[in-house]
């Protein structure tokens, strides 16, 4: 794993990495990241599917936003890029979008796979979150150090220097913005899971502390054709440090949703 830039293309405001051919998957990162993240996940899926691999706004090539955005701004600007319907997957915030996008937008949405996304937040991780959030200046570069521990304790990996590569060079006003979105959103509503008429697929890592593991089971209880897979020894980096695990279960989904 290198933190090496793949090309990108533009579409307004938005960049994105693409390749393969095939149905259109759409891939979304989570708060600091960007599209290269994805990387293992484009080099699997291309060999069947059309992959985009979107930059958030703030973040990656993408521009930063002039005013202040909603969870709801997000989804829209990103379902506005989208040139036909899609399996959406998000990762952490990047899953809060897909879900919101498959919620509000369900004729662009052929699946949805939301990978360690929240769900009704305790009430002390709330209050951390909250905290990280209001830290944030939207000025100052953060320092990386603090998410590198929470996302993968004192082992240095290539992944864990790929995200302090990305987490250093992030717009601080893109990252702020985004964070107090992250911070203040609780996942779908009970209704809104309820409601989702297409595939759900829930995955989060055994050993995730914040995006726990009864998140994705209660959320995939809820959605109609949802269904939760745990990964094993796995925490909230797992699309880049299980990639095996991650890519057999987004294949196998998509082929279905695709079929």
């Amino acid at each position: 794993m290198t933190s090496t830039t793949q090309h990108r293309f533009d579409l307004g405001d938005l960049s994105y990495v693409t390749s393969g051919n095939g149905p259109l998957v759409v891939l979304i990162h989570g708060v600091g990241l960007q599209a290269d993240a994805w990387r293992r996940q484009i080099d699997a899926l291309s060999t069947e599917f059309t992959v985009m691999a979107i930059d958030m706004p703030g973040h990656g090539a993408s521009a930063v936003p002039d005013a202040d955005m909603t969870l709801a701004d997000y989804s829209d600007a990103i379902t506005s890029a989208l040139p036909e319907s899609a399996l959406v997957v998000g990762h952490s915030m990047g899953a809060m979008i897909a879900l919101d996008i498959a919620s509000r937008f369900p004729e662009q949405v052929r699946g949805v796979a939301a990978l360690n996304s929240i769900y009704k937040r305790s009430a002390a991780a709330r209050d951390a979150v909250m905290a990280r959030a209001a830290s944030l200046d939207g000025q100052a570069t953060p320092d990386p150090s603090a998410p590198l521990d929470r996302w993968f304790g004192d082992a240095l990996t290539p992944e864990r220097e790929a995200c302090r590569s990305w987490l250093q060079d992030v717009d601080p006003a893109g990252y702020a913005m985004a964070y107090r979105v992250f911070a203040s959103a609780d996942g779908l509503s009970d209704q809104q899971l309820r409601s989702l008429p297409c595939p759900a697929l829930f995955v989060t890592g055994s050993e995730e502390p914040n995006s726990t593991p009864n998140m994705s089971h209660s959320m995939a209880a809820l959605a109609p054709k949802g269904r939760a897979i745990i990964v094993d020894d796995a925490a909230h980096m797992m699309p880049m440090t299980h990639a095996r695990q991650v890519n057999t279960a987004l294949q196998e989904f998509a082929r279905e949703v695709f079929q």
